[in-house]
Formats: C-alpha cells, sequence, structure tokens
C-alpha cells in the first residue's frame, strides 16, 4: 500500500484544507498542482516529476570579532614618553641618570642633583596636583583600621594577625588628585626624548 493511501480522513481533510488556501493565494503553488489534479489514478500520480526537494536552512555563521589592534609600545606608552621628555626638558633627568657620577665627588654631584631637582620639581608642580596619603608626620605613631586599602597602606615589619594594625609611618605616601598634562598630538614622535642641538656658526 502507498503512503497516500495510508492518510486517515481526517489528515485528508486537513491536507485538502491548506491546499485550498494556498492555491487560492499562491499562483506558483496553483501552477505546480495543476498536473496532479489532472491524475485520476494512482498509477498516473506515481509518474508525476517528483518536485525538487526543499533546501535546508543553514543557520548563518555568527561573524569572528576582529582582534584589537594594539598600537605600537611608543603609541601605547606615549604619555609616560611625554613625562619623561618634559623632566628632560626641565630638569635634564635622562643626562644625569645616564652619566656615571663614580668618578666625580660628592660635592659636584651634589650641585648636579640641585639642578635636575630644581626642574623636575617645576614639571611635578606645573603639571601634577599631589597630597599626602597620610598626613601624619613621618615617624609618628599611626593605627591602620580593617578594610584598609592595600594600594594606598603598604604593611612592613613583622605583619601578623587581623587588623588594626598600630606602627610606625615610615614614608606619608603620595596620591595624585589633578593631572593637568597637555594632549599629545599624534604626528609628534613619542621615541624623542630630547632632540639633538646642533649649534651653528
Amino acid at each position: 500500500m502507498t503512503e497516500q493511501a495510508s492518510l486517515s480522513f481526517f489528515a485528508r481533510l486537513w491536507l485538502a484544507f491548506l491546499c485550498f488556501w494556498r492555491v487560492l493565494v499562491s499562483r506558483p503553488f496553483a501552477q505546480a498542482v495543476l498536473p496532479a489534479s489532472h491524475a485520476y489514478d494512482e498509477g498516473t500520480l506515481a509518474q508525476l516529476p517528483a518536485g525538487p526537494a526543499p533546501k535546508a536552512v543553514l543557520p548563518s555563521p555568527t561573524p569572528t570579532p576582529a582582534a584589537p589592534v594594539r598600537p605600537p609600545p611608543e603609541r601605547e606608552h606615549a604619555s609616560g614618553l611625554a613625562v619623561l621628555g618634559m623632566l628632560q626638558r626641565e630638569g635634564r633627568l635622562i643626562d644625569f641618570l645616564q652619566e656615571n657620577v663614580a668618578a666625580f665627588s660628592d660635592a659636584e654631584v651634589g650641585a648636579a642633583a640641585r639642578t635636575v631637582h630644581e626642574g623636575c620639581r617645576k614639571v611635578v608642580q606645573q603639571y601634577l596636583a599631589l597630597e599626602p596619603v597620610l598626613k601624619d608626620e613621618e615617624g609618628a605613631r599611626v593605627s591602620v583600621p580593617p578594610g584598609f586599602d592595600a594600594q594606598r597602606i603598604r604593611l612592613t615589619g613583622n605583619v601578623a594577625g587581623e587588623p588594626p594594625y598600630a606602627g610606625s609611618l615610615k614614608h606619608h605616601g603620595w596620591v595624585t588628585t589633578a593631572v593637568r598634562f597637555p594632549e599629545l598630538s599624534p604626528s609628534l614622535d613619542a621615541r624623542v626624548l630630547a632632540p639633538a642641538e646642533v649649534e651653528l656658526p
């Protein structure tokens, strides 16, 4: 017995209902079933060409997000290089650090350090606002409460048990409260901390 003959009455009724509306609303569907409407026996129906198999609808592939392109180190760290360039321009910091001071006397090193200190201090005061983390005098007895910020307070010495801790303030720390650095132009080469100077006659 063929598959068409095994359909129950209600299955054929439902199929007839669906085909009725599809023929009314779809011209291509009506044209497709027109040859079958002229077939009056199963032999004729078996000879009808089978329609194309429905194409499987595959889910569209999820696009892979592009990996973020990291800038070169001189652009990624341009702000830090700019600060170093400012310290060189105002205080000759790089010149001082690159110099082998072992051959100089303490007095000569002290005189050079005074110049470096003055210029670097000028840069810090111009572009940064600083304040101590703890406002007590160094050497004072301080208490460290529970839940303290480990980034702002570092414990040294014999650290045992749970806070609160009591100890001597060795350094009050520094925290930046304002930053006023100028915006860097993308056209500048941040790697150039100090240009070479050539004096013409």
